[in-house]
């Protein structure tokens, strides 16, 4: 963080009552040289003999928003990681991150890649470890594998193919050509966290110009994660300062050396965080203003901006902060190392307070939850614009998160993500279905949780829906009529296999029939079962982009649904998205005789595509799901409110 901020010392006891004022300015430590010390050896020793001095105690409420909210909370949760883990660790585990150069089988490594990225690699350890201090939590950071000679080792692999039959879309294969090359050096890909860079890029010195056809993704847990990367003979820590030197990417057109560094390093640093187990996020104003761009977000785009004065650079938020404590690779406790924390979440409230809300609650666990964070984001864009709040629970697991930094005029969801000591936690990469509220603001910022308090009022008749056991008699007595034709269809979506007709054989005296009413006269999925009127998991409402659904058909892609309409039916409408909760990406098709009425593209869960199309004449109709490119896992593909009319 590139400010003075007050941060807890690492002691929780220490750090609960007392706040040191350390500056982190990296303008002004990292990218300047030592001066030379003119201290005689007598005074050296003088000097350390003498006792440190007391760090002044500061009031929290002098401080900037963003550094005053790290100021009350951080000293709150060490306390809680404390009483777990000790002031240090009785059992600690030395977990390292392993590094591989990839390259196909028709391409040697790029020029320099052990000394350039030793660097890179080093020089995003001290971010990490800056941030971490800054935030209060000691230079906690990643530890990287060294041989006897200080080197960084790096296992090189090379692909079974050449450069030509590998793409963005060939994470999967690559890492499967490192399996077995990390294996002989005695480690298990499955359970560490490695960095595979990936030798597919195309630099052209002489017309300076550059493209890459890498994967660029990452996923990971407290317990294991994998990050792939591209290299280049251009990427390099030395030109991250460099205001000239202009190259032309194939992706993000013309930069200067320096400004290309800070989206490639940038984007190690930012992927490794998603290896590491963090989600994306983005800073809210009071940070943007205080700190800069956070690193989960756009952060790759502004690592070491600050270097070239360009802006304040990239920063850690509090609340991966806070998750990156309890990570065993950062504090080396080996307690409850890969425990799955069995949790209770009771109590939950939801407050309107017109342009923002509160949730809060109260979690009990096996093992004990030292944060919540509540993510708030946005429909449209990914998660990359969803901004965090942090709640550190009291002493018997009560916490409220406050909700305030919302997008007028538009609909989102608060994921909720329970952070255990050890290290584990509700959710990593992505949110749980089962931790949300969904909700929606109008243009003037006015707040509507209707979906949400409906949500938060059928939490028991969900569970139930689950179990078969579901009734009408089990809703409030002032259940809207919304609610009731919801709750209605997820009672009858029990019975999958009742006797329903074909739309070509009903009679001509229905007008209008909703879909999911009729017999289909064929199904596949790409994987599981097809559902009807509700979605197979915890929270079984039909929802997507945080719009609730009374009918629909969830048919995981790849998939094909036939329909006969025997020419009888004139128009046929709906929406159509992924599932909430589903982090994948599908495309819908629909066709009539075979000929393709409609597209919608690629879509997510947060977009909601709509239909209304001529069916006049068709005799056979047919709902098709494909791949969105990234593979189908996670692909929820569902057919929402699907109606014939004619």
């Amino acid at each position: 963080m590139k400010f003075s901020v007050l941060s807890p010392l690492v002691c929780a006891s220490t750090a609960a009552a007392t706040l040191l004022l350390i500056n982190c300015n990296k303008n002004d430590q990292s990218s300047q040289p030592e001066k030379e010390s003119s201290a005689t050896e007598a005074e050296l020793v003088d000097s350390e003999a003498q006792p440190e001095p007391k760090p002044e105690p500061v009031d929290p409420a002098s401080l900037p928003p963003a550094a005053r909210d790290i100021a009350i909370k951080v000293p709150k949760a060490l306390k809680i990681l404390e009483a777990y883990h000790g002031k240090r660790p009785e059992k600690t585990i030395e977990r390292k991150l392993h590094i591989v150069y990839w390259t196909p089988a028709d391409r040697d490594p790029a020029p320099a890649y052990q000394e350039r990225l030793q660097k890179i690699l080093e020089h995003i350890q001290n971010f990490y470890a800056d941030e971490m201090e800054s935030l209060g939590f000691g230079r906690q950071t990643v530890n990287l594998d060294y041989d006897p000679e200080g080197k960084m080792r790096i296992h090189v692999v090379r692909g079974e193919k050449p450069y030509a039959e590998y793409n963005v879309q060939s994470g999967g294969q690559i890492r499967k050509d490192c399996v077995p090359v990390l294996k002989k050096a005695g480690i298990d890909a499955d359970k560490e966290t490695i960095v595979i860079f990936c030798n597919m890029a195309n630099w052209n010195e002489k017309h300076r110009t550059i493209r890459q056809n890498s994967p660029y993704y990452a996923s990971g847990t407290s317990v294991k994660g994998t990050a792939w990367q591209v290299d280049s003979e251009i990427l390099n820590l030395d030109d991250l300062t460099e205001k000239g030197k202009f190259v032309r990417d194939g992706q993000y057109g013309k930069k200067s050396l320096g400004q290309y560094n800070s989206i490639f390093i940038g984007g190690i640093a930012h992927e490794l965080g998603h290896a590491l187990s963090l989600p994306h996020n983005r800073e809210t104003a009071d940070q943007k203003k205080e700190f800069g761009t956070a690193l989960m977000g756009n952060g790759n785009f502004t690592y070491g901006e600050e270097l070239r004065g360009e802006s304040l650079g990239s920063f850690l938020n509090l609340g991966h902060g806070l998750k990156l404590a309890a990570h065993p690779m950062f504090n080396g406790s080996a307690k409850g190392f890969g425990e799955i924390a069995k949790r209770e979440v009771t109590n939950v409230n939801i407050e309107n307070h017109g342009k923002s809300f509160t949730v809060s609650g109260n979690v009990k666990s096996d093992i004990p939850v030292h944060a919540v964070l509540g993510y708030m984001d946005p429909t449209g864009g990914g998660d990359y614009n969803s901004h965090m709040t942090v709640s550190i629970p009291d002493e018997n697991g009560d916490f409220s998160l406050e909700c305030k930094e919302l997008v007028p005029g538009k609909t989102g969801r608060l994921n909720i993500t329970f952070l255990h000591v050890n290290g584990d936690a509700s959710s990593f990469a992505g949110p749980n279905d089962k931790y949300y509220h969904p909700y929606s603001v109008d243009k003037e910022g006015n707040v509507d949780l209707t979906l949400a308090l409906m949500k938060l009022e059928l939490t028991d008749f969900f569970a139930a829906v689950n179990k078969g056991t579901a009734s009408m008699d089990m809703l409030p007595a002032d259940a809207s009529p919304e609610m009731r034709e919801i709750a209605q269809r997820l009672v009858n979506a029990k019975n999958q296999s009742r006797p329903l007709p074909a739309p070509a054989a009903l009679p001509e005296s229905t007008k209008e029939v909703v879909l999911t009413d009729t017999k289909y006269e064929s199904i596949k999925v790409g994987y599981g079962r097809p559902v009807f009127d509700k979605v197979p998991s915890e929270n079984p409402m039909l929802v997507a982009a945080e719009r609730a659904f009374s009918t629909g058909l969830f048919a995981h892609a790849e998939s094909r649904v036939v329909y006969t309409l025997g020419g009888k039916w004139n128009k046929l409408s709906g929406f159509a998205s992924m599932a909430n909760g589903s982090w994948g990406t599908a495309a819908f098709v629909i066709k009539g005789d075979g000929k393709v009425l409609w597209k919608s593209g690629n879509t997510k869960s947060d977009q909601l595509r709509n239909f209304d199309l001529n069916v006049e004449g068709v005799q056979t109709l047919e709902l098709i799901t494909e791949d969105g490119g990234d593979g189908i896992g996670s692909d929820w593909s569902t057919w929402f409110d699907v109606k014939l009319k004619r």
